[in-house]
């Protein structure tokens, strides 16, 4: 039958094909373009909530800040008043002296709440500079993943499309009949439609002929069936 003898050169080209387009569409669903994009939005995520944290601590710091100042100059006041002698009344200077104290104990908290505040500030700063760096990273490679993936796909559509000119050239030199059981068998069997017959062994489901069945081929002119899975079998 015209073609036997190539089927073999036939059945590895559309191995190859397959292969190409398994990894095409590997690519262009973008499995690992998106986990990438998933580590980047991640890391910019991190980098988003530490960037609020830290804004919302230096308002508070600022507030605070500002509340300490503000306590300070009332303090300053009432010990002017305290000592410029335009107060002699006893009960009234005692009071101020309560009023004092109070301010002041008041002022101590908050100045305590600040210093929290300032340290909790620059321990955010100190762990930002490597979570910008770590989102930088991933951007870059996340880019660089995108790059390859389209680069890599159009490659891909070029090698198919030659190989596909080449397949459609050779099968047009088989026996139409052998071109029919040959699609047949491939969308039957996984692609895999034609297999060498190695040391009575069929290469394409790994079974063992009988001695027979070996016979039987040996003495067959025409299309070689595995006995087995049905494949063509190609003699070595």
């Amino acid at each position: 039958m015209k073609g036997l003898d190539r089927i073999l050169e036939l059945q590895e080209l559309d191995i190859s094909i397959d292969r190409l387009e398994s990894r095409k569409r590997e690519l262009e669903a973008g499995s690992d373009v998106e986990a990438a994009r998933k580590l980047a939005d991640e890391a910019e995520e991190r980098v988003g909530e530490l960037r609020l944290a830290l804004d919302s601590v230096a308002r508070e710091e600022k507030r605070l800040e500002g509340d300490v100042g503000s306590l300070g100059s009332r303090i300053e006041a009432e010990q002017k008043r305290l000592y410029d002698g335009t107060v002699a009344n006893p009960k009234e200077l005692s009071s101020i002296q309560a009023e004092v104290q109070n301010l002041r104990a008041r002022k101590a908290r908050l100045e305590d709440e600040e210093l929290g505040q300032m340290e909790r500030r620059e321990e955010m700063e100190r762990r930002l500079p490597a979570l910008e760096e770590e989102l930088a990273a991933a951007r870059k490679r996340l880019e660089e993943l995108e790059a390859a993936a389209e680069r890599e796909v159009g490659e891909i559509a070029g090698t198919i499309e030659q190989r596909r000119a080449e397949r459609t050239e050779m099968a047009a030199t088989f026996d139409g009949e052998l071109v029919d059981l040959y699609e047949d068998l491939r969308a039957q069997k996984k692609g895999v439609a034609a297999a060498a017959l190695r040391d009575g062994v069929c290469q394409g489901c790994h079974e063992k002929l009988s001695a027979m069945a070996l016979d039987k081929l040996k003495k067959t002119d025409g299309v070689r069936r595995c006995e087995y899975c049905r494949r063509i079998l190609v003699l070595d």
